[in-house]
């Protein structure tokens, strides 16, 4: 019952393990449904779909092999890069939470 009652007071916190949940909701969640809303935007409307046509078009014809090659590279990077950054950020919360939490231990001894 106490925990009940430190959970209503705001003395036991749920954050850390909110925040493992959404690290995951936006490492794999933000990726697939931005690639599943890219793929519905482009079937919804023509124009949408008939602009990407156009520009990887233009792409291909102006870029050679190699540049698209470094192109594609570098996207991955940034993705990667994003990825760590996102990650990174939540280690700083959960880390904060537990500081937290172990500051409040030693004023409580």
């Amino acid at each position: 019952m106490q925990g009940l009652v430190d959970f209503l007071n705001f003395r036991f916190f749920i954050s850390p393990h909110v925040l493992v949940g959404c690290y995951y909701a936006g490492a794999l969640g933000v990726p697939f449904g931005s690639w599943f809303l890219a793929i519905w935007i482009k079937r919804r409307y023509g124009l949408v779909s008939d602009a990407h046509q156009s520009g990887k078009t233009a792409f291909l014809a102006v870029t050679g092999k190699r540049n698209r090659l470094l192109f594609y590279v570098l996207v991955i990077l940034i993705f990667i890069c994003m990825e760590i950054l996102w990650r990174v950020m939540l280690e700083f919360l959960i880390a904060y939470l537990q500081m937290r939490e172990a500051l409040l231990g030693l004023a409580a001894d």
